[in-house]
């Protein structure tokens, strides 16, 4: 779990938690929710031992799961621990964010209270932030829907013990489990709610007065929802109108009651998530997508459908159940950032340009020549042999009418000939290891992020700019000729060259650029150590003195 050196190790484990988390999301029954959330602790977090402790109505805690050791689980599950013996375990130790961890060397008063426990044995840690057998961590669960800025009502416990890389978990492993508590007590509470509303639809199905009775406590499972609920037509002209929706769906969207009976959710969706919607099935159909704001803005929730049909199988309709999961996203896509992006001066990293540039490429034949070739040899003048158009006026890229993916051509010769490509621009700084050596690696990273910050002050909307490693970077910029791109090289060096402050002194540093150009048929590391070696090339061919200013 802990490697945060590592980006692509923790865009594994987010997929990997966010697996988990789905799981728990489906069970079917309160309790299969429960002990979905006990094995994602110990199958998506890295822990050897979870336990899910539950609030009963009286207020004390139950057993009720266990995950990763069978002869504990018989031994502790179904055992209840009183509510002052917890509240006594959460006021204790170190807080971590919502999560409470007592070490060893304070949690021996807590041998002998009520609590249900697990003993392991084991050494004494021999470093600091080893695990001790006698080491306690826990993720209180809290009701979604509290007033804002503080917690709900406190629905459970998750107790956890034994990390398997033996170590107390750093920022990334508190931030998950915490995260990961956050959404067990959604799936709990959820859980809850279908519970309550399953029983309240068979009671609909049975007789006339049951129906009566079961009315009142849908609507009140309905009206006091902590998730946002909505009902609405199913089938003829006015399928998917909106027809009721519940107080906590008005206040996610800032819209009332009254106005949302205007719409349907087709209206309120994002428009790059309407495919998202009209894929989602009527019966358990599940979707995440993004939902308009009566101010213009956009939150990103789950989306639940199930069909509630009345007695006698007459009038059917969608029941919708809208979970707010825009922290959940905001956190993913922070975390996407992080594993695509250089975390020094926040360019895209290497990998994120190679999936740029190989976006842009294919292996398909690009030159009007290769084509004409292709035609003279299978008989289909402008097209290839998999039956493609392409377009041969001169300076044009040739253009895929099958699959639209328009070819990237690059210019030839020596000469600007009229062509626009994609231009690859391979920059190494001159003069950069002597400011490491003379003043620091503090005084060196300033000069990357002023530089970072330079060239991307320098390039158009649209082009990237990517730190390749090192004092490395590399710029992508289309629909430039040969002279456009040597311009922009070397507006770009005249930029670099300009004095910069670096731990409270002026230094300098050089720039030598490589242009190399990209077209279908290269693969993206192709197209780097073409720009690579150009560089070099400009590198020697300048005397050692003027390559950098000053």
């Amino acid at each position: 779990m802990e490697t945060e050196s590592e980006p692509y190790v923790r865009l594994a484990t987010l997929r990997q938690l966010h697996q988990v988390m789905a799981d728990m999301n489906t069970a079917r029954s309160l309790a299969d929710t429960l002990q979905t959330v006990a094995d994602g602790v110990v199958n998506g977090l890295g822990y050897e031992l979870a336990c899910v402790n539950l609030v009963r109505p009286d207020g004390d805690l139950v057993v009720a799961a266990f995950a990763g050791n069978p002869a504990a689980e018989a031994l502790i599950t179904g055992r209840v621990g009183s509510r002052d013996s917890w509240e006594r375990r959460l006021n204790m130790g170190e807080h971590w964010g919502d999560l409470v961890f007592i070490s060893h060397t304070e949690g021996w008063v807590l041998d002998d209270d009520d609590v249900p426990q697990w003993y392991t044995d084991g050494p004494a840690p021999r470093f600091e932030d080893e695990w001790h057998p006698s080491d306690r961590l826990f993720a209180p669960m809290f009701s979604p829907g509290g007033p804002a800025g503080s917690s709900g009502e406190l629905l459970g416990v998750l107790s956890v013990d034994r990390p398997r890389n033996g170590r107390r978990p750093g920022a990334w492993g508190r931030e998950a489990l915490q995260m990961y508590a956050f959404q067990a007590a959604i799936a709990i509470s959820n859980a809850r709610l279908r519970a309550n509303m399953q029983r309240a639809l068979v009671r609909l199905e049975r007789e006339q007065q049951a129906l009566r009775a079961s009315e009142e406590s849908f609507r009140q499972a309905f009206e006091y929802a902590p998730s946002g609920m909505a009902i609405a037509e199913m089938g003829g002209d006015q399928h998917g109108r909106i027809l009721r929706t519940n107080d906590a769906l008005c206040r996610l969207l800032g819209r009332p009651a009254s106005a949302m009976r205007r719409y349907s959710f087709s209206d309120l969706v994002h428009p790059e998530d309407i495919g998202t919607l009209l894929r989602t099935s009527a019966e358990g159909g599940r979707a995440e997508l993004r939902l308009g704001r009566r101010d213009g803005t956009y939150v990103w929730v789950s989306l639940r459908n199930s069909v509630v049909a009345d007695a006698a199988d007459g009038p059917r309709f969608l029941l919708t159940h809208v979970e707010d999961i825009e922290e959940r996203k905001r956190r993913e896509l922070h975390l996407a950032h992080r594993a695509s992006h250089d975390s020094l001066t926040g360019l895209p990293n290497s990998a994120e340009l190679r999936a740029r540039l190989a976006a842009r490429l294919c292996r398909r034949p690009a030159h009007a020549g290769e084509l004409e070739s292709l035609d003279a040899a299978y008989g289909h003048p402008g097209y290839d042999v998999a039956g493609h158009g392409f377009d041969f006026r001169p300076g044009a890229e040739a253009y895929d009418a099958y699959d639209h993916h328009v070819h990237t051509v690059a210019p030839e010769g020596d000469q600007d000939d009229g062509t626009k490509g994609l231009a690859v621009l391979f920059c190494d700084l001159d003069g950069f290891k002597s400011i490491n050596d003379r003043f620091g690696h503090n005084a060196g990273d300033a000069v990357l992020i002023e530089v970072a910050r330079r060239l991307s002050n320098g390039v158009r909307d649209g082009d990237t700019v990517a730190r390749l490693g090192g004092d490395e970077f590399v710029i992508l910029a289309d629909g430039l000729g040969r002279a456009d791109a040597q311009d922009l090289a070397v507006r770009l060096r005249n930029e670099i060259i300009q004095p910069i402050r670096a731990e409270g002194r002026a230094v300098r540093v050089g720039a030598s650029f490589g242009i190399g150009w990209a077209h279908c048929g290269m693969t993206a590391d192709e197209v780097l150590k073409s720009a690579d070696e150009r560089m070099y090339v400009e590198k020697r061919s300048r005397p050692k003195q003027h390559r950098r200013a000053g």
